[in-house]
């Protein structure tokens, strides 16, 4: 029995974040340039997004440019730009033939201006397909989220706009960047790391974590579909017993 077959659908992850994780020792392993390494690696992404699609998840984040990938070598940095510029232009037929809306999240400001001009233009265009909602975090830190959004609501406060005590979740997820996604159900991260690395720490509360040995450009549909089986395994208990829940 294939792998896909094994997947519940009526128990996927509605929303699958996902730490991309690996391309510049997968090029290392091989003797060439890290830029090779991302190359490939959008590649990868493709087959994600695919797999996603044929399976049925609503909600994929990827971890595509952390705000502290800023501190990179200049040139590779470049590289990593140049490249969100052409997979946005390449795979933009590719999202429309699937349905699929593309968002982000992050600093986008702080984005190349061509990179920043092609991203918007894709969202644009892609923005009333209902299939699966994709977002590129780009230029995205958690911890600089959550501070913009104590920053706004402050100011809410002080011009009287938002009261202290009416301060709650609900509240603070209206500030944040995924103000318009679900709480994350699973983060897989690949490359055998076992951190969060500043991501949706928010939003993650619940979720489960999966970890895996397999670099980024070498993960497949089938590394997709063990970790979405692997996910429903588990037993989500949201803080009560399993008794409770049975």
């Amino acid at each position: 029995m294939k792998l896909q077959d094994q997947i519940d659908k009526s128990k996927l992850p509605r929303h699958l974040a996902v730490i991309m994780d690996g391309n510049g020792r997968w090029a290392k392993q091989k003797g060439l340039f890290r830029t090779v390494g991302h190359e490939k690696g959008s590649k990868a992404v493709r087959e994600i997004v695919e797999g996603c699609g044929e399976i049925g998840i609503p909600y994929l984040t990827l971890y595509a440019f952390s705000t502290e990938n800023w501190n990179r070598p200049k040139m590779e940095v470049e590289l990593l730009m140049k490249l969100l510029v052409s997979s946005l232009k390449k795979e933009i037929k590719t999202l429309q033939d699937n349905d699929i809306k593309l968002n982000a999240i992050g600093n986008l400001e702080a984005l190349p201006k061509k990179a920043h001009k092609e991203l918007l233009d894709v969202i644009k265009k892609t923005e009333k397909n209902t299939k699966m909602t994709l977002t590129l975090a780009l230029s995205y830190g958690s911890r600089e989220e959550i501070t913009k959004t104590i920053k706004e609501i402050s100011l809410k406060v002080k011009n009287n706009l938002i009261s202290p005590s009416n301060i709650d979740e609900a509240v603070i997820n209206n500030h944040l960047y995924t103000r318009n996604l679900p709480d994350v159900d699973l983060l897989i991260r690949t490359s055998g790391e076992q951190r969060i690395s500043n991501f949706l720490l928010w939003q993650i509360a619940y979720a489960e974590l999966y970890f895996t040995e397999t670099l980024w450009p070498d993960y497949t549909k089938n590394h997709l579909f063990e970790a979405i089986i692997n996910y429903q395994n588990r037993e989500r208990r949201f803080g009560k017993t399993s008794e409770q829940l049975t």
